[in-house]
Formats: structure tokens, sequence, C-alpha cells
């Protein structure tokens, strides 16, 4: 006999697929695990014997008591006000109001027990002695879920209503800003449901280019010769009738650039781990950007048809790294095996994907002016600047006037994922635009406007807010020595940190050293650990989430120091595990006096060792880059891991004993006591400078 999936069910039925769920098996005693779970016919029909008819009376029991209370309404409007009949009635009205239920909105970030008693006019104290009578222990401040935050609305007879973030984009003008917000707030029966927009994610090697060359091959080139452009970094396929749009290949650094910018450029994140490799670092940096993003993720355990495979031990790695647990195991995270080669498994998880977007129920204001996310922007040398757009709502169309960020223009032309040229592009459709006055910044947001001079006040308004944003900008993260300064008054006390080590013991170690250091006043929240390098990627993850960068024994290469002094992050060195700790104490009491800055100066390489009796081993060395001291420190890394911290001892130019050398200069350097380098050696130069805090007292309570 045909079976059927709850989610099939549910959509027949008319229910929602996570309620149905709770009914079957809470109510009927029926061995469902999720919404993916199958059905015999014959329960099918049960089922819709007992749910369809009660459905249909709660409708009516519905209908028939608005219909009574219009009815009433009507009485009371109708009666004179002087019948002493009226006086009488009007306390049964005040009881009944009383009695009534009551029904609160909540977003994902109020599900915490202080928020939800705030929305609900209670003390949370009052909140845990209640759930304590009915054998819930709860602590103040607590995360909850869903469920539990319904179950207390029922404790104060309260409805909760769950509903999307307002989203907090960047201030471009009052007046575009509030048509937006209107638009959802008051347009929700006019939004539509649009496409997804989807970013696979993962390691290096583990197939994710194979992976969408084969789906963009097979879904969308199939019968055209040459297949399509890539050039867009973007494209749009179908499948079973409905379009999915992939966001073709962006580094996590710029999908967490996305989110840092407010520009939420992706609705689902596909996870690939490669059945033979398991769960590697880059895998949980993806998985760590994707769930910052707060956007339901996909797993895709990839190289299933290889000899060495081992889905089931990928998946206990998932669960053990991750705390991603599959559904076959009792989880709600949503594992397709799949070879990307062999194309096994692809339309399966084409089909997951649909049912994902159709679970989260992404809307869109299909029609009237566009908005778009830019995810990629560059300078033509034929076209001039052009960029990749994502239309999120709206029908953009040629000849129409847009901002986006502090750069401003006209739609002359919009070219599609297969290189035509086309007038309009509706919600979801990756197109590339030219017609820019420059290069607009990438991930912004692109809105049009009505008109070319309201452009281009709106552009001059918000270049005049970066010019003034850039000058501040190393106010504008969090910092260790300030960290207790800045969580004064009624900011949460809460520490972000980035961690990087040279391996996972080290990581691990730190870890276990921090987790002690919590306590009820201050949350410490290690928001990604990882293993290497401090990198571009480490730097966007901590402006997102407005973290500091502390970094164990390994190096930070240059481009992430120069995006983290533009970002106003702050990268925290350190070579043994009781100085990271003892400042991290000294940081969370407000004990730092002092703040040694570190300048790096420079970088070069090791080219010929001579060895000099007497004297020692001497490093024949060439600057790349900046330049080297005689008073500073060098960093000497093999293959990227940190091999010695040492001062110099002697600097020589030839033959001359000197103070400093510039790049591309070659010297002799004779490190401290150090003679154990090799030719090949990366170094980084270095020097340190101490200064007392210039501390910016805030006013604001005394006002």
């Amino acid at each position: 006999m045909p079976k059927i999936r709850v989610y099939e069910l549910a959509k027949k039925l008319d229910y929602n697929s996570k309620d149905l769920v709770e009914i079957l098996k809470n109510e009927l005693d029926i061995d469902v695990k999720s919404h993916m779970s199958t059905l015999e016919q014959d329960t099918v029909e049960a089922i819709e014997d007992l749910l369809a008819p009660s459905k249909n009376k709660e409708e009516k029991a519905k209908k028939s008591e608005k219909s009574k209370k219009q009815e009433k309404s009507k009485k009371k409007k109708a009666a004179p006000k002087s019948e002493q009949q009226n006086k009488k009635e009007e306390p049964v009205e005040k009881e009944e109001e009383k009695q009534s239920i009551g029904e609160i909105n909540l977003t994902p970030s109020e599900l915490t027990l202080d928020k939800i008693a705030k929305k609900l006019s209670v003390d949370q104290n009052d909140i845990i002695k209640k759930a304590f009578m009915e054998g819930k222990m709860l602590r103040p401040g607590q995360e909850l879920s869903p469920t539990e935050t319904e179950e207390i609305g029922l404790l104060y007879e309260t409805v909760i209503n769950f509903v999307e973030e307002e989203k907090k984009e960047e201030e471009l003008d009052n007046e575009l800003v509030d048509y937006w917000n209107k638009v959802y707030e008051e347009q929700k029966d006019s939004l539509k449901t649009r496409p997804p927009v989807v970013t696979v994610m993962g390691h290096v090697d583990h197939g994710k280019t194979t992976l969408l060359d084969n789906i963009r091959n097979t879904k969308v080139a199939e019968g055209e010769e040459g297949g399509i452009t890539q050039s867009i970094g973007a494209y749009q396929l179908e499948y079973n009738d409905k379009k999915i749009t992939f966001i073709d290949t962006p580094g996590h650094e710029a999908f967490t650039e996305m989110r840092a910018r407010g520009a939420q450029a992706t609705d689902i994140v596909v996870l690939i781990i490669a059945a033979d490799d398991g769960v590697m670092p880059q895998t949980i940096e993806a998985y760590n950007h994707a769930k910052d993003a707060k956007v339901p993720v996909i797993v895709a355990i990839n190289k299933i048809d290889k000899p060495n495979a081992n889905v089931e031990l990928t998946k206990q790695q998932m669960v053990a790294k991750l705390n991603l647990i599959p559904e076959d195991w009792g989880g709600d995270t949503i594992t397709v095996p799949i070879s990307a080669i062999s194309k096994e498994g692809i339309d399966e998880l084409l089909e997951m994907i649909s049912l994902v977007s159709e679970m989260e129920e992404i809307k869109c204001k299909p029609n009237g002016q566009a908005r778009a996310v830019i995810i990629e922007s560059k300078l033509d040398k034929f076209l001039g600047p052009v960029a990749t757009v994502i239309v999120k709502d709206g029908i953009l169309k040629t000849g129409d006037y847009f901002i986006a960020g502090s750069t401003y223009g006209k739609v002359r032309r919009m070219i599609d994922d297969q290189g035509r040229t086309i007038k309009k592009a509706l919600p979801s459709t990756p197109v590339q635009v030219l017609g820019f006055n420059e290069v607009a910044d990438t991930h912004s947001i692109l809105y049009v406007t009505n008109s070319l001079n309201q452009a281009r006040e709106i552009s001059g308004k918000k270049k005049e807010k970066e010019d003034l944003a850039n000058q501040n900008i190393n106010k504008k993260h969090v910092k260790l020595e300030d960290f207790m300064k800045m969580m004064e008054g009624n900011q949460k006390k809460v520490l972000n940190i980035i961690l990087k080590a040279g391996t996972f013991g080290e990581i691990e170690a730190l870890k276990n050293s921090i987790n002690k250091l919590q306590n009820p006043d201050i949350d410490i929240d290690i928001v990604h650990a990882g293993i290497g390098t401090v990198t571009t990627s480490d730097i966007m993850l901590a402006s997102a989430s407005d973290a500091v960068v502390m970094g164990f024994r390994v190096k930070v290469d240059n481009k992430a120091k120069k995006d983290a002094e533009k970002e106003g992050i702050q990268i925290k060195r350190y070579d043994i595990i009781f100085q990271l700790i003892d400042e991290l104490k000294k940081a969370l009491q407000g004990m730092l006096e002092l703040e040694e800055k570190e300048e790096n100066t420079g970088s070069g390489k090791i080219k010929e060792v001579f060895k000099i009796k007497k004297v020692g081993n001497v490093a024949g060395v060439i600057v790349e880059d900046g330049y080297v001291e005689r008073d500073g420190g060098v960093r000497i890394y093999r293959n990227g891991s940190l091999l010695q911290d040492v001062k110099i001892e002697s600097l020589k130019h030839y033959k001359d004993e000197v103070k400093r050398i510039e790049a591309p200069q070659e010297g002799g350097i004779k490190f401290e006591n150090f003679d154990d380098f090799n030719a090949g050696d990366e170094l980084e130069f270095y020097k340190n400078i101490q200064f007392e805090r210039q501390i910016e007292f805030d006013n604001s309570k005394d006002r």
C-alpha cells in the first residue's frame, strides 16, 4: 500500500506540519519522529476521520462565537443608555473582558524568560514559581524553546504568536525604511511566497563546486549547447515547477559580511560534508557562519559512492562536533546522502530544499518598487560599474532609479544568468545590473526610488554618515580592556570571543579554562573556535557578532590585520595560556590599567642560514614588506605554525650594524637565544607600545 509523509498529510488537512506531529505523538499516541516520517494508508484514513471533523467543529464553534459577539455588540449599541437593564449588564461585560484570553507577539530574540515576563507584564519570579508547581525548573533569563514559551503562555491564559525579527537595516532614509516596515506590517495578507535563495558551504574539496556544477548543468542548461553564462555569480533553476536560486560559491567571509551589513541574502544553507573525510575545521567554521546568520541548515553528506565512505560515522561527528542531530536519529536536521559526481541523491536534496522553503514561508512584496541585495560588484573596463543583485521584494525594471549605500544610479540594462538582456526581474531573480555611478559596496541593499534627485539626495546623506563612521570606527566594537566599561548601563553583559589555536588539544584546553570563568553576571560566548591562522573570515565573523579575536600560538595573516583595523576589531595574541586566562580575568573584573598595543611593522623570509663560529647561527633574510627594527620582536613561522617568538640580538645590513632595515632590502639577523631555524621560515616583525588607556566616561546615567 502507498505511504504518505506527515507533511503531505498536514497540507491535505490544512494543518501546520509541526502542530500535526505534536498531535500525532501526544494525543493519538502514534510514533512519529518528524514531519518527514511516513504513515501507512489505513493509519492516514483513521487520522483523517479523527481530525477533519474536529477541525470543522472548531471552525464552526469559532464562527458561532464570533456571530454571538457581533449580535451582542449590536444590541448594546441599540439599547438606550438610560435603561436600568443596561447598567446591570455592564459589570457582566467587564467580567467577560477579564476572562478573555490575551495575545502577545514574540520574536526569536525575545524567547528568554525575562523578556517573556516583561511582555506578559508579570515578574519572572512569578513564572518560575508557577512552573515549579507544574514540575518544571526555570532560571532567570533562561532561553526557552517555542514549545516551552507556549506552555508559559497557557499558565497566564495568553496566546503566544511567533513573529519574524524586525529587519535592522542601515538607516538610509526614514521614508524608505518606514515604507518597508509598513509593507511587512500592514500588507501581510498581500505578501506572496518567493523562491528560496540557497548557499552551499563546506570544507575545501568536499565537493561543493562539483555539486553546484552538476545541479546547474542538469537542471538549468539541459538542451542548451554550451551551458550558461556563469559570470554573474548566481543562477536560478526549476524543480517540480518551483524555482530555486543558488548563490554561486561565495566565501565564508562574504557570507558573514552579508549578515554583518544587515543584508541577509541567503534563506537556506546546504552544508556539505564528505563521507570519506567527516567534519573538518572549515566545516565547523561554515556551520558557525550559518548559525550566526540564523538560517535553516540542510546537511548533504557527499561522496557516498567512494569505497571508504562512512555515512554513519559522519553523522556521529555531526552530533559530536556540530550538535546537529539527523532526522533519522530522532533530531530535526534534514540530512541527505548524495554523490555529486554520480548525481545520486541530488533530486532528493532539491526536494528537501523545496520542503524547507515551504515550511519557512519565505515571503515578499510581489509588486511595486523593488529592493535587492548586492552580492557582487566590480568595475568592468567595457561596461563600467556593474553589480550582481538578487531581488528580494517588488519588480526591478529597466529605467528604475535606485540607491545602494552611498552609490546611486539608473538601471540601464539587466543581464540574467543565461547572458540574456531582460527588462524586469521578479523576486529571488539574480541579475547583473548596469547603471551605477560608481562601484557599489558589496552586500549593501539596493532600493528603487521615485526619482534621480531623490536617489542623489539619499546617497549623499549616506556618504556623509559613512565618512563620519569611518572616523570613529575604532569605537564601534568591544575591546577586551574596556569590556566592563562598555557593558555598563542596560547592555547585556556578554563577551563574545573568536578563538584560534594551533591544535585541537590547545583549543580544548583553552575552552575548558575559559568556561571555568563563567559566572552569573557575565556570559562568555565562544562564537567560533578553530585551528590555524587568523583569517579575514574570522574578522568578518567577529564584526557580525561583535567579538574579540584571541589567537594562541598562531599567525594573523596580513589581510586579516588590515580588515581588523578597518572594522575596528581587536586581535589579541598569546603564547602562554596563563597570560590569556589572566588577562581575560582582569578584563572581566575591570582591572586592566595599561593597554599594550602591538604594532606590526613588516614581514619577511629566511633565505639562508649562516653558521659562524663563536657567534652561532645567523639568518640571512629578505624584508618583503614594511620594516624590521633592532629593538623589535620577531615571530618565526614554519608551514603557518608558530615556531618561536624571539627578540633581535643583532641586526646588520651587509657588514654594518643598523637600527632598521626596510623592504625590499636584505640583511642578517642574530636571534636572541634561538638558533633552530631553517631557510624558508617566514618572519613577522613587530614592536610593542605601552600607553595609558583613555577612558571615555558614559554620562548617560547622569541625565
